[in-house]
This record gives structure tokens, C-alpha cells and sequence, in this order.
């Protein structure tokens, strides 16, 4: 039962919506009616600005690695066993909130905390494959996208392979959250960081 609960505290702490809540704490309303609707760092850049979207990227992130240290520090005989699940139920419980009627962010942000706590090589490979392709599209969809696909064929790559089918349930429910993106991106349609969605 231990991955169960493991899984049932990921999603817990991953369900907390840090860019609704910021939004709000900040006087910019629901970010949930402003531009995508989303309540992501990206979303939350075009309502409340760079800084404001940067404590979102940040606590959105420290979610998803706060999941999987507890599940280690509670579980250390079975590591990998509860903290995959732990990882699994944060990025789960960012995008279907119970709390938001189950509609949440993409979690590209949870994914990246999720992969440092599971292993820091796959973290930076995960976090250098966002960046690099952020900055050479300035379309955030793209970097989310090209990170999640990386971090699978990371872990293959630094030894961890048992992590791999974790990193690619993660990765199928972040690219189900970006089914939308990814129909603009077909069409050429998809807005740029710094444009209106």
C-alpha cells in the first residue's frame, strides 16, 4: 500500500493551485478568465507579469519535488517504488485539481520538480531541453513539450532506466494537457511568450 499513499500525497500536495492562488493575492482576479485560462506560470506571465509568473514557475515546481523528498524520507527502504508514484500523482494533481473541478495546469513546471527529486541528472536535462528550446521558438508549448519527451530518454541515458515508464506516463498526461497547443502548432497558429494567447 505504500505506493498507494505515496501517490494519494503527490496528488495532494501537486492539486494546491499556486498560480490561482498568487493571482489572487496579487489583486489580478481569476487567472482562470484572463487570456488561456490557464492557471500556469505562462498564463499567469500575461496577467500579473514576469515576477509574479517566476513564484509561480518556482512554487509550481517545489510542489512536484516536495512530493517525491517526503515519499523518500517516509519510505527509504523502497525509494524508487514510492517516490515514481509520488511523482505520478504530483504532476496528476497539478493538471485535474479536485479543488478547480479537475481542470488545472499543463504541468510542465510540477515535471520539472518531480524530475529533479527523482534524479538531479535527469532535472538538468529536463530543465537545459525547456530552455534552449524556449529560447529558439519563444513558444512555451515547444519547450514544455521537448522537456517531458526528454526526460524518459534522460533517465535511459544516466543509468536509471527503471524511472523510464514512470517519466512517460508523466509525459503522455502533459502532452494530454497540451493537445491543444500542439493542434495550433500544426496549424501555425500558436502565440509566442510575450503575445496574446
Amino acid at each position: 500500500m505504500d505506493w498507494l499513499l505515496a501517490l494519494v500525497l503527490g496528488y495532494a500536495l501537486g492539486s494546491v493551485p499556486f498560480g490561482l492562488l498568487l493571482a489572487r493575492a496579487a489583486g489580478k482576479g481569476d487567472i482562470r478568465s484572463i487570456g488561456s485560462g490557464n492557471i500556469g506560470a505562462t498564463n499567469v506571465m500575461r496577467a500579473g507579469g514576469k515576477w509574479l509568473a517566476a513564484a509561480v514557475l518556482l512554487l509550481d515546481a517545489g510542489k512536484g519535488f516536495l512530493a517525491v523528498w517526503l515519499a523518500s524520507i517516509w519510505w527509504p527502504d523502497a525509494v524508487t517504488p514510492v517516490a515514481a508514484p509520488a511523482a505520478i500523482g504530483a504532476v496528476f494533481g497539478h493538471c485535474f485539481p479536485v479543488w478547480l473541478g479537475f481542470k488545472g495546469g499543463k504541468g510542465v513546471a510540477t515535471t520539472l520538480g518531480v524530475c529533479f527529486g527523482l534524479s538531479w541528472p535527469i532535472g538538468l536535462a529536463y530543465a537545459a531541453m525547456w530552455l534552449a528550446m524556449l529560447a529558439l521558438t519563444r513558444i512555451s508549448s515547444v519547450g514544455g513539450i521537448s522537456a517531458v519527451v526528454a526526460a524518459p530518454i534522460a533517465a535511459a541515458a544516466t543509468g536509471r532506466g527503471e524511472l523510464v515508464p514512470d517519466l512517460v506516463i508523466i509525459a503522455l498526461i502533459v502532452l494530454l494537457m497540451h493537445r491543444e497547443n500542439i493542434a495550433r502548432l500544426r496549424a501555425g497558429t500558436e502565440p509566442k511568450v510575450g503575445k496574446k494567447a
